[in-house]
């Protein structure tokens, strides 16, 4: 009994030492900062920080947080290397099988899943928070890769004439796509819409026949799979030839149902684990979700197979899927669609291909007769890019891609998960980095699966979490070290349990204030407990919580936060650096209290090369002009200033021609150039000859006009270029003139002679025409005059007997 009494004050003893004597180490570093009360603590505040487990390296007075510090430090300090915890994040490669090197009509006998597209298969990262880990992906597409091609057709009577072409597709779509691939499958589904009202007449006889009464129609249906996959061209174009075309009342169709069906139907339709195209062909709009409400479904589509003997049984009860929603199940089973669609409707469409990842839009002509053609440009468009997607993270995980693609193209961000122009046998690599943020609460695993858009393959990895030292197995639970078992000695500390705390665990957070051991928690010279922005408990700064989760008080006082930094243009460090215990610590090329000043020269770099054209003096990336006649972002405006022509126009004409304003002073005046005179316009300095020139055209005092250029070499000395000869105005040629006006004078007589005889002329005609007409109206007595006596008489002998 007396031995155990005397342990007991041997620890009480210890406790009021750390009490009494306690201070802790205030360093600069986040490893100081984040307080870590264990070896777990201080490797997940960043990649730097290490924990020295040797019991003995705290000094006197020191806490427990002392153990972690930079790696430097700590070395310094005289912790031994091989004492110092410091995991480190790995990399494996469980599954890294070669891409194929596939050659058509060398390697039939492959099968699909043994064709391998994308390096590695498997990877197994270890990571450490803060510490990311980067792997290379490697991709090359595979020559003669099996393809399966779903066309799915709307069969509503505005697509009469388009069944007539399709009918013969399958043999001719056979015969192209042997040139891409030689093992080639087609299927054939079609859709009309919904058979409810609105979207169809549901009188029996419509139902029946939704045509005319002299058209023979099938009855209206929502999706039917005519053809499973095949290589048989004839079977397909024989069952495709035995359809008949339907009709609705609506002009956007049903067509999202049969997409969803197509997707999500693997198993019913035979797709393969090959590439996976599905053509959709229509000439209207498309229901999407919400539209069913019309119907009176209001049921959202629940994304699963509903096909019984080849028909979707369930388009009366679920509405139209959403786009996101069938743009889910496309990547997920890893089909590329190909809308073929008429000209009409080509915006919409596009508009569509904009949110769907990996699809393709064709003009459709009036009758599909270029359908073919179409489908392999479409393919060819698709097959030609890769993009990389990844399963919904972790919020623990960061991922970031960098592409490197042909001709050297590299991209980063969005760019990087994707290359462009990737032909049949190209290799295009991309490089992959993933970094924890924190550990998981649960400390279990994660998986991230990668694959490239519209194709099988993917790369599986398997993320496992360093949140816990190697030395935390040989912890020793319950050690009387920590205040009679209030804790695990691990890792030369006490790791206290849950509602205690102290280097030995010796306070009970619900018992112990702050009043009695308040001299820990002031810093030297200061009656601040806490810095006023927590509570003393046990002797050591419990900082407090804010509203806002991201607005944190930290330090060994809280007398750190990361929200009362300066700021600029109403953001923390002008949003160009990061507030750490009041200061910000400015991003690259920004600097001041509150990072606003960019320190990159090359917004005042003027055109000649010069900053700030040599008048003034750039700071935080603008000019501040120095003579103040200049202004401008580089001092390159002065308004009262006159122009590099206007003011050596008279020196310029003094040297050259000895006249001008000048002609009496040109040598005082005019020695700051030097003078090169040349014979014609064309043989001026060129731009881009001199470090700054200008060049100019001025009148002298008889009009004429004299060409030169105002040049600063290298050497910053003025060179004047000036043409030998002005141009001088000619004197007028009077004798031309006056024989211009005298012809024109005649010629303008004649002209107004011809142009009276001619009305002259049209009036005497106007005139006789009045006359004739006259004449003709006029009604004349035609009756014989009594008085009249003729001036023949006729005298008859009356012995003539006409002989």
């Amino acid at each position: 009994m007396a031995q155990a009494n005397f342990k007991f004050l041997i620890w009480i003893g210890l406790l009021s030492c750390f009490v009494v004597c306690g201070s802790a180490q205030q360093g600069g570093s986040n490893c100081i900062k984040a307080n870590a009360k264990s070896c777990a603590d201080c490797i997940q505040a960043g990649p730097n920080c290490g924990w020295c487990k040797n019991a003995t390296f705290l000094q006197e007075g020191e806490s427990t947080s002392a153990q972690c510090d930079d790696l430097e430090v700590l070395k310094t300090k005289g912790c031994p290397p091989d004492e110092i915890e410091n995991p480190r994040g790995s990399q494996a490669m469980p599954k890294n099988k070669e891409v194929t090197n596939r050659v058509k009509g060398a390697a039939e006998n492959l099968k699909p899943e043994d064709i391998t597209q994308i390096q590695p298969q498997q990877v197994q990262l270890k990571l450490r928070i803060g510490e990311p880990q980067t792997f290379s992906l490697k991709f090359k597409r595979a020559e003669d890769y099996p393809i399966d091609l779903y066309y799915l057709m709307d069969l509503s009577y505005s697509m009469k004439d388009d069944l007539e072409n399709v009918k013969s597709l399958g043999t001719s779509l056979m015969s192209k796509m042997k040139n891409i691939t030689s093992d080639f499958r087609i299927g054939f589904g079609s859709f009309v819409e919904k058979t409810v009202m609105p979207y169809i007449s549901t009188t029996p006889a419509k139902l029946k026949n939704p045509c005319t009464v002299d058209l023979n129609c099938t009855s209206p249906f929502s999706y039917r799979n005519v053809l499973n996959f095949t290589s048989d061209g004839n079977l397909f174009n024989q069952l495709v030839g035995d359809q008949q075309i339907s009709g609705n009342l609506d002009s956007p169709e049903g067509g999202f149902d049969a997409i969803m069906q197509v997707a999500v139907c693997g198993s019913k339709l035979g797709w393969r684990n090959v590439t996976r195209l599905l053509v959709f062909s229509t000439d209207a709009g498309f229901h999407f979700a919400g539209d069913g409400k019309l119907g009176g479904i209001v049921l959202p589509n629940d994304g699963r197979c509903h096909l019984d003997n080849n028909m979707y049984t369930m388009s009366h009860y679920y509405d139209y899927p959403s786009i996101a929603h069938l743009v889910q199940k496309l990547s997920d089973n890893n089909i590329q669609i190909i809308f073929a669609v008429t000209q009409e409707f080509q915006p919409v469409y596009k508009e569509l291909k904009n949110l769907i990842p990996k699809s393709a839009v064709g003009t459709l002509s009036s009758n599909s007769s270029n359908v073919i053609q179409l489908i392999i440009d479409a393919y060819n468009s698709l097959s030609s890019e890769v993009i990389l997607e990844n399963n919904k993270l972790p919020k623990e995980v960061t991922i970031e891609y960098k592409s490197f693609c042909k001709n050297g193209v590299n991209g980063t961000g969005d760019e990087g998960r994707k290359c462009s122009n990737i032909s049949i046998g190209d290799e295009v690599s991309f490089e992959i980095k993933v970094t924890a943020n924190q550990c998981p609460e649960k400390g279990q695993g994660e998986t991230i699966k990668i694959k490239p858009l519209g194709f099988t393959e993917e790369v599986e990895i398997n993320l496992e979490f360093i949140c816990e030292c190697e030395c935390h197995k040989d912890g020793i639970p319950d050690s009387p070290i920590c205040f009679f078992g209030n804790g695990t000695f691990e890792c030369g500390a006490c790791r206290c349990k849950p509602g205690r705390i102290g280097k030995l665990c010796e306070c009970s957070m619900d018992e112990v204030n702050s009043e009695d051991m308040s001299g820990t928690c002031r810093p030297a010279n200061s009656s601040e407990i806490c810095s006023n922005n927590g509570e003393c408990i046990c002797g050591q700064c419990v900082c407090r919580k804010r509203e806002n989760a991201n607005e944190i008080y930290s330090g060994r006082f809280c007398e750190c936060d990361n929200f009362n930094c300066d700021r600029s243009d109403g953001l923390i460090c002008g949003g160009h650096g990061e507030c750490k215990c009041r200061e910000c610590e400015c991003a690259e090329n920004y600097t001041g209290s509150a990072c606003d000043c960019y320190m990159d020269t090359t917004p005042c770099v003027a055109g000649n090369g010069q900053i700030c054209n040599g008048r003034g003096i750039c700071k935080c990336g603008v000019c501040n002009c120095t003579d103040p006649k200049f202004t401008g972002p580089t001092c390159e405006l002065c308004p009262t200033c006159p122009g590099v022509c206007a003011e050596h126009k008279d020196c310029v004409q003094c040297k050259a021609f000895n006249r001008g304003g000048k002609k009496d002073t040109c040598e005082e005046e005019c020695s700051h150039f030097s003078l090169i005179p040349v014979d014609h316009r064309e043989k001026l300095p060129q731009p881009g000859q001199y470090k700054a020139q200008s060049h100019c055209k001025e009148k002298d005092i008889d009009d004429c006009w004299f060409y030169f250029t105002y040049s600063v070499d290298s050497n910053n000395n003025a060179i004047v270029h000036v043409v030998k000869t002005p141009e001088c105005p000619t004197g007028p040629d009077i004798i031309p003139i006056v024989a211009g006006v005298v012809a024109g004078i005649v010629l303008i007589g004649l002209a107004l002679l011809l142009i009276w005889k001619l009305l002259m002329i049209i009036h005497d005609r106007r005139e006789f025409a009045k006359f004739e007409k006259e004449k003709m109206n006029a009604k004349w007595d035609t009756g014989e005059n009594p008085i009249y006596k003729s001036a023949v008489t006729t005298v008859v002998n009356p012995k003539y007997e006409g002989k």
